[in-house]
């Protein structure tokens, strides 16, 4: 039987499905593990399930000779925090959870939306605060969302499921800036560039995978581009967007708010994004529903699985 290292407290559901085919430790901690659990990880079981923050860096390999495990099962569809070339030279495969997130991460995009655009965020500290007066007609006017032009950064699996909402739901025209051009069941507009496709819209929605490629993809050109009447929606992670210039920004009053999920140094929050009342800040809860956490962990048990008869991995990265 394969030892299983669990990095995180995951649902019953999960750890019921591992139960019995795997010789399981289940870590009880809920903080990233440290740079010595990681190695010990590596050393001491023949899988491992990790998840966000859990920095699986080129420095962990290179401190392991050897090392005993051989699949990191990541819970979760990112997989930035793992170097997957340095696993890969340290002969560890890597899966990850794709599906399982999509329409949930997409709901907080709209989500998101809603709330920057129509001050809702706002409205709640209002009301919390005792200092509602009562309706009037010019009170917290904000942007109309229906019939509006929506920008995504990365047209994936998530991108087209926030595109599907935004067309269908709102009459949003979706313009996109992918590599490439990309075949959607609606009708839509490619930007060679992502300050270009910012320039056309009304919302950007950052929607792209984290990594090296990514990292400050939105800066201060594309935030300048986006204009003063643009909304910033960022659910995929934080440092695609330069956060020092997102500050700028609206402290200039280049854009018109932002809503965030995920942040470039999470989970600490910049005092002055706190500070701003067209920011709306949410404590990265893309997938925080119950059922889309058990849908993630059954695909990261499928992997472990599949590893463990020796067949082909599910969701190789």
């Amino acid at each position: 039987m394969l030892k299983l290292f669990v990095t995180r407290p995951l649902p019953e559901k999960v750890l019921e499905a591992l139960k019995g085919r795997f010789d399981m430790t289940v870590r009880s901690s809920e903080l990233p593990m440290s740079f010595d659990e990681m190695t010990a990880s590596l050393r001491d079981y023949d899988v491992v399930l990790p998840t966000l923050r859990d920095l699986y860096s080129a420095e962990v390999f290179s401190a392991v000779d050897a090392p005993r495990c051989r699949l990191l099962a990541n819970f979760g569809v990112g997989f930035n925090h793992i170097d997957v070339g340095a696993a890969r030279a340290a002969g560890v495969l890597v899966t990850n959870t794709p599906g399982a997130v999509t329409d949930a991460t997409a709901d907080i995009a709209l989500t998101l939306m809603l709330m920057v655009t129509r001050r809702a965020g706002e409205g709640e500290r209002l009301v919390r605060s005792g200092g509602w007066t009562g309706w009037h007609p010019t009170q917290m006017l904000g942007m109309h969302l229906t019939g509006k032009r929506v920008g995504i950064l990365g047209m994936g699996r998530i991108g087209q499921a926030i595109a599907r909402r935004c067309h269908y739901g709102f009459d949003m025209s979706v313009h996109y800036f992918s590599r490439s051009p990309k075949e959607a069941v609606m009708e839509t507009s490619w930007h060679p560039t992502a300050a270009e496709l910012a320039a056309a819209v009304d919302v950007l929605v950052v929607a792209v995978p984290g990594g090296a490629e990514t990292r400050h993809l939105v800066d201060a050109d594309v935030l300048k581009a986006l204009g003063p009447k643009g909304y910033l929606v960022n659910i995929a992670r934080g440092d695609v967007v330069d956060e020092a210039a997102l500050i700028a920004a609206l402290e200039a009053v280049e854009i018109a708010g932002a809503g965030l999920d995920v942040y470039e140094y999470e989970p600490e929050v910049p005092e002055a994004l706190i500070a701003r009342p067209n920011v709306v800040l949410l404590p990265h809860l893309g997938t925080a529903a119950l059922e889309v956490r058990e849908a993630m962990g059954m695909v990261a048990v499928a992997n472990l699985v599949a590893f463990a008869e020796g067949r082909e991995l599910l969701n190789p990265v």
